[in-house]
């Protein structure tokens, strides 16, 4: 609370004597104005999301930054699996293709056939294998003119060995389903840090003009002093805010908990992705249907041409015999394409469709973000992009660990952290709104939640512990 300010008495009133009973608290009208009172609650937010969460966002971005950097390694490193050198006026059949994988596993069911997007690439023939974990493949790697096979390689969805070793380093830094919760606290705490460093770089831009708003103060104040590295963290996180919370939010969407929760939210508001059924009818699963599951493989491909689907297409064999196979585009750059059609493979009939132009604004909206957020929705300038927001994020951590270290107290010590107490500052129906906004975003997003939870009983302790060592000492 601010301190209080003495008061003037009329003449001929007796002025309370020294000593006496506490004055009465002040009335609303004389407590601070509103952005007094919450100043203190979102400045000990953004001290908790910066000191103890901090770590978790500064892994995460360098993370990303090494994801964002080596998507065209693949391509390289993997030339020989990817391409061929000698073309042929025509190309072998699919099931001559796929014949040629299942000789390197015979067993093994086939999750997906990638034709060739362009002449000189090799058709990519997916396999669910024991030896690699549940959410990867062991890909092989199948010459269309020749029929031989130039290599296999485990890969993760559409990522080849090295784009999916980063991308997992960045999920889970390869520790498996515990691992993902760094990720989901960096994610939660990245825009609760970011909105309350915002709000509160604006009102001090208010009171020192609109330029140090979005311009660091580089005359004003010394090289190396607390005010220019606030300066530079400041105006350095107003570039970069829209963008931050763009990739906190499309990185909930792939949290455990979190994600979840979101996902069960976009059921009920019918923003979810659209699919194609590939349960056939009863008639035409008894008649015409292959019992071979990848059989049909070629009149599913040109049923699918015919339907109007284009390069790069994947092919998922049925399930179960009836079934029928589902054929989907993958154009993840702009302007995406994301048609899929179901096929039957006895009579090339396409049984259900769906166009990517029919798709909900929310739908298309989601995956345009989230495309953004792997650096693919627009190709190289995306990666570029990318990867300097990255570096902006990763200098305003450092920047604001450099502040927290200068408040130290010049004789040694640990540095100060913001005062506690601070709901107290605030009006009674305050409190409670912000006490039950906390709690909400704690149960939409549980990490969150709980973090916050551990710092907050944390911080009871410390201040506990501080206030009976004065005690002691006085």
């Amino acid at each position: 609370m601010p301190d209080q300010v003495s008061e003037r008495h009329e003449p001929g009133v007796e002025s309370p004597a020294a000593g006496s009973e506490k004055p009465p608290p002040e009335s609303w009208e004389q407590q601070p104005g509103v952005w007094a009172r919450w100043r203190p609650l979102l400045l000990r937010l953004h001290f908790y999301g910066g000191m103890l969460a901090g770590p978790f966002i500064l892994i995460a971005a360098v993370t990303g930054l090494l994801y964002t950097l080596t998507p065209q390694l693949d391509g390289i490193v993997f030339r020989d699996e990817l391409t061929v050198d000698e073309y042929a006026p025509q190309t072998r059949t699919l099931a001559d293709q796929i014949a040629a994988a299942r000789t390197v596993y015979p067993e093994a069911p086939i999750t997906s056939v990638k034709p060739p997007t362009v002449p000189s690439e090799t058709t990519q023939i997916a396999f669910t294998t024991p030896e690699v974990p549940s959410d990867y493949t062991r890909t092989v790697f199948v010459n269309p003119y020749t029929a031989q096979v130039q290599g296999t390689l485990t890969t993760y969805g559409m990522w080849l060995p090295i784009r999916s070793w980063f991308d997992e380093m960045h999920r889970n830094l390869h520790l498996g389903v515990a691992g993902r919760y760094y990720s989901e606290v960096a994610a939660s705490w990245l825009w609760v840090v970011a909105l309350g460093g915002v709000a509160m770089w604006i009102a001090r831009a208010r009171r020192r003009g609109g330029k140090s708003l979005v311009l660091p103060d580089r005359a004003g104040t010394p090289k190396g002093s607390r005010n220019r590295i606030l300066s530079w963290h400041g105006t350095v996180g107003i570039w970069i805010v829209v963008g931050l919370l763009g990739l906190s939010i499309t990185g909930l969407t792939w949290s455990r908990f979190t994600g979840e929760h979101i996902e069960q939210l976009r059921a009920q508001l019918s923003w979810t992705t659209p699919s194609v059924t590939t349960t056939l009818p009863p008639a035409d699963s008894r008649t015409g249907t292959p019992r071979e599951l990848t059989a049909g493989a070629d009149t599913v491909l040109h049923s699918a041409r015919a339907a109007g689907l284009q390069p790069p297409m994947w092919m998922k064999p049925p399930a179960e015999p009836g079934d029928a196979w589902e054929v989907y585009e993958r154009k993840r750059d702009f302007p995406t394409r994301f048609d899929a059609v179901a096929v039957d493979a006895g009579t090339g009939a396409i049984t259900d469709e769906s166009r990517f132009a029919d798709w909900p604004l929310t739908a298309k909206l989601t995956g345009w973000a989230i495309d953004a957020h792997m650096g693919v929705l627009f190709g190289l300038a995306n990666q570029i992009v990318l990867a300097l927001l990255v570096i902006g994020l990763i200098t305003v951590i450092v920047r604001g660990y450099r502040m927290w270290w200068k408040r130290r107290p010049t004789r040694g010590g640990w540095p100060t952290a913001p005062r506690r107490g601070v709901l107290t500052g605030l009006r009674p129906v305050e409190a409670v709104i912000a006490v039950a906004v906390l709690a909400a975003v704690g149960w939409v997003a549980p990490l969150f939640g709980a973090t916050l939870g551990l710092f907050v009983l944390g911080d009871v302790v410390a201040g506990e512990v501080i206030r009976r060592r004065k005690r002691a000492a006085s």
